[in-house]
């Protein structure tokens, strides 16, 4: 399976055999093309390479998301369930009231 690096690692290590094709309007095709001559690349290698980067931030977006919500749960939970405070950090909590002045 391809790592997420740039399409063109991706292209090095794999050659294109697949096919994609999409129906767009004039107006689209004319934005693309003058991108892709900006950029200096080919309306294929500028479709591609702009469809790839969304892509793969969508996903690690999607991964990002999923999870800070299973970090989110584990902490909520732990907080719930919280073990109740051994000797050592009640003595460390006298200690600290002392020497503040509470």
């Amino acid at each position: 399976m391809a790592s997420m690096g740039t399409p063109a690692t991706a292209e090095n290590q794999n050659p294109r055999t697949s096919r994609l094709e999409a129906r767009i309007t004039r107006e689209q095709r004319e934005l693309f093309l003058k991108a892709a001559a900006l950029t200096r690349r080919s309306l294929s290698d500028f479709v591609i390479a702009s469809a790839y980067e969304t892509a793969a931030r969508t996903v690690r977006e999607h991964e990002a998301i999923r999870l800070s919500a299973r970090d989110r749960q584990v902490f909520v939970a732990a907080l719930l369930k919280a073990p109740a405070p051994g000797a050592r950090l009640r003595k460390a909590t006298r200690r600290f009231k002392q020497h503040a002045g509470k």
